[in-house]
């Protein structure tokens, strides 16, 4: 196996830069740039190239494998952040026999190969890396410490033993000291487990949907200042606004953090009868966004058209009165027409209403996001789908308790679903799009 190196810091300037080595010819690379360094303790030293030509002084830490994050023999080179020292640094290494360039996620990558991590941990590690709010944050440190883990392996040491339980009684069923309820103690552990797995998949999609944001999405008639409120929410110039409707065509996204919550709020194309090709697109796509949002802001403006929101909403609905600085020919009770269940007043303007509407979307999201019990959920779609597979294997089991060769094969299989969940088994073909998310130095 070759010996990888790549920058593991952020991108040069900076105060320093930190450069990553992990593979078969560390020690020696280490012996020939540093000379001898005590493991795991960090040494201030002079870093040369092949030639002897000092690169810099700095910090190097040495962790012989197994015990570092890659299993291997690894190095960490701490110096100073110019790229002139990085780029000489990255040379000297790239000029050993054996030595390449990482490629995206393969230290992680290495790690899993190695047993230091499993796949959930992986995936905990890289949603951490991606986290953008303190929400996002908790659960990737969560899952990057092992919480699915240890969950996906003790159901999957019960289901071993039950297993096991009901093959005793195959094997051994003349014997006297097998006692005969060896089935029914087996069945009641599946059950539980059972039990147990559907609990944990009955929390709303909350670990997807919390990596993927609370979804808000604005609606209204054209004109009525949706790019407006877009802008005052993300506070800065993400739509372009103008007096003309059917300014906007497609959608804009922006990503908040409200409350330590991820928000993603999506501005609209103006909803009327349209007579050009791309408005009418970009209507179309409004009506279908807002059938994947969470929660709709319907926006009305005192200078145009009174419209109510398109039907069949399967999300709430706010009224949002924009242009709050104008004033309202309009009631102001219309609560519960058109689904809607609360009401604002805002003037993107003079930002009159802004901060109530703020708070109340920050409520929003954590009710929505927020988990509902202690324990940790599943947070992609691959862990619903082998966890919706394991429970269907388990129903197969109890529903054969007296076929007890049949039961066992079931059990077989669903022990193969938890082990494909933390990549004891059969997960090569995920192994690049998992890791293929990282960025190079991890």
């Amino acid at each position: 196996m070759s010996t990888i190196y790549a920058m593991a810091s952020g991108g040069c300037p900076s105060g320093v830069a930190v450069v990553r080595v992990s593979g078969p010819s560390c020690r020696f690379v280490l012996e020939t740039m540093v000379g001898t360094c005590a493991p795991r303790v960090a040494s201030l030293r002079s870093i040369r190239d092949r030639n002897g030509e000092e690169i810099d002084r700095g910090l190097v830490l040495w962790f012989p494998g197994p015990g570092s994050f890659t299993g291997e023999d690894t190095i960490e080179f701490q110096v100073h952040g110019s790229r002139a020292v990085a780029r000489a640094l990255a040379e000297a290494l790239g000029s050993f026999d054996g030595v390449r360039p990482a490629e995206a996620g393969e230290f992680t990558r290495r790690a899993f190969l190695s047993g230091r991590i499993d796949l959930t941990e992986a995936e905990g590690l890289a949603d951490l890396l991606a986290a953008e709010t303190e929400a996002q944050r908790r659960q990737a440190l969560a899952q990057s410490e092992g919480t699915l883990r240890r969950l996906y392996e003790g159901w999957r040491e019960i289901l071993i033993e039950a297993r096991a339980l009901i093959e005793a009684d195959l094997d051994f069923a003349d014997e006297e000291d097998i006692p005969g309820s060896v089935i029914d103690s087996a069945m009641q552990r599946i059950e539980a487990l059972k039990t147990a797995v559907e609990a944990h998949l009955a929390d709303g999609h909350r670990g997807e949907r919390l990596r993927d944001g609370f979804q808000v999405v604005i609606l209204g008639p054209p004109n009525a200042g949706k790019s407006s409120l877009m802008n005052a929410l993300a506070r800065r110039d993400v739509a372009i606004v103008t007096d003309e409707a059917g300014t906007t065509r497609d959608l804009l996204e922006v990503h908040l953090d409200l409350g330590g919550y991820p928000v993603t709020l999506v501005d609209t194309a103006g909803l009327r009868e349209a007579e050009g090709a791309v408005e009418r697109e970009g209507i179309r796509r409004a009506l279908e966004r807002s059938g994947r949002a969470d929660l709709w802001l319907w926006l009305q403006a005192p200078d145009v058209v009174e419209t109510e929101p398109p039907p069949g909403a399967d999300c709430p609905v706010w009224r949002v009165d924009g242009k709050g600085d104008l004033e309202f020919r309009v009631p102001e009770e219309r609560l519960g027409i058109g689904g809607v269940s609360r009401r604002f007043r805002i003037s993107a303007k003079t930002g009159g209403g802004l901060d109530a509407l703020v708070s109340a979307l920050s409520a929003a999201a954590a009710d929505d996001l927020a988990m509902r019990s202690a324990g940790p959920g599943p947070t992609r779609e691959r862990h619903r789908v082998l966890l919706d597979s394991l429970t269907r294997h388990l129903d197969d089991a109890i529903r054969h308790r007296n076929e007890a060769e049949l039961a066992a094969e079931r059990l077989r299989y669903g022990s193969d679903d938890l082990g494909r969940l933390t990549g004891r088994i059969d997960v090569e073909d995920l192994l690049d799009h998992i890791f293929g998310a990282f960025c190079i130095g991890k």
